[in-house]
């Protein structure tokens, strides 16, 4: 593990007793993304569990943190609600499955924080089927040129107060790792956005 992803680890062992950034998702919108899924499901960056409650029932859901902390939250949270899921400590940019291991990836407000975007969201591509769905709601870099300029400047202080950058162009980012992508939408906030892509390879 490098320097970089070590750092981001504990900053959010130390957020995880008061993290609840994700409020500004309103379980409508939840819901609408998590019934899309199928078959094998990996949700990358699950932290404190707050998607466990609105996947369809019997989903067969394997989910990844880097965070210790959260972790523990998202167990709890799923032993609260009987869900069975997989919870496992691991890195996005280093996912420890086979390539082509599942139907759906789930990511929410996730590649803001992954150290290197591009090599978490490749680790996607190489763990979905060909065919398979990439759902992911991210919070993006404004493209108003006066905010997004306020948000660059911010972005420092927002990585070091809670481990997660504010000024990510994460649509961007999705092409460059050579995902194909369906769909892009605004979820209430211009800087929330919901994108559906599917990985850039051949059927098996």
């Amino acid at each position: 593990m490098d320097k970089e992803t070590e750092l981001t680890r504990k900053r959010y062992n130390r957020t995880s007793k008061f993290y609840d950034m994700e409020r500004m998702i309103k379980p409508a919108i939840r819901k609408t993304i998590l019934n899309q899924v199928e078959g094998k499901i990996l949700e990358v960056g699950v932290g404190t569990g707050k998607n466990l409650a609105y996947y369809p029932p019997n989903s067969n859901i394997t989910g990844i943190d880097l965070s210790p902390g959260m972790l523990a939250k998202a167990r709890d949270k799923a032993r609260k609600l009987q869900i069975p899921a997989r919870l496992l400590e691991m890195d996005a940019q280093d996912l420890q499955f086979p390539e082509n291991s599942f139907d759906t990836v789930v990511a929410t407000c996730v590649f803001c924080s992954v150290p290197d975007p591009i090599s978490g969201l490749k680790e996607i591509k190489r763990v979905c089927k060909p065919g398979g769905k990439i759902l992911l709601l991210e919070h993006v870099r404004s493209d108003n040129p006066l905010l997004g300029r306020i948000m660059d400047l911010l972005d420092p202080l927002t990585v070091r107060m809670i481990g997660s950058h504010i000024n990510r162009r994460t649509v961007e980012n999705v092409t460059k790792a050579d995902l194909r992508i369906l769909s892009v939408e605004e979820q209430g906030f211009t800087i929330l956005k919901n994108i559906v892509a599917e990985p850039n390879k051949e059927p098996i």
